[in-house]
Order: structure tokens, then C-alpha cells, then sequence
């Protein structure tokens, strides 16, 4: 039976840390410099999924109290 390579494993580990790391920090001064980052959405617009304050998400069957007529 192979003995396990634990120095190939640990500079493996390593290699992912150090990777990881530089893409946390790239991503930091992206931000930084005012470039929209993955999952943010341009300005004024609501990133996919999200509602703007004082918006509320109704099924198509369902009315607010907005829509519905006054008398």
C-alpha cells in the first residue's frame, strides 16, 4: 500500500488558501473602486430577487389594497 504525500497535500491546501485569499482581495477593491461586483445590481435597479423598500411581491391571484378601487 502507497504511503499518503502529506507535503503534496499540504501545498495543495495551501495553493487553494493563497488562491482564495488573492480573489477575496480583488473582489475588495473592485468594490472599492465602485464596480458593480457579482450579485449587486447597478444603481437605482434591485438586484434579481430583490424588492425595493415600500414594493411588496403578490402572487398573480393576489390584490393589494392599492389596486383595489375606493367607494
Amino acid at each position: 500500500m502507497a504511503k499518503p504525500n502529506y507535503a503534496f497535500a499540504k501545498r495543495q491546501r495551501d495553493l487553494a488558501k493563497k488562491q482564495k485569499k488573492e480573489e477575496k482581495r480583488l473582489k475588495k477593491a473592485a468594490a472599492k473602486e465602485g464596480e458593480p461586483v457579482e450579485g449587486q445590481a447597478e444603481e437605482g435597479q434591485p438586484a434579481e430577487g430583490q424588492v425595493e423598500e415600500g414594493q411588496a411581491e403578490a402572487s398573480p391571484g393576489e390584490s393589494s389594497a392599492d389596486d383595489k378601487p375606493a367607494g
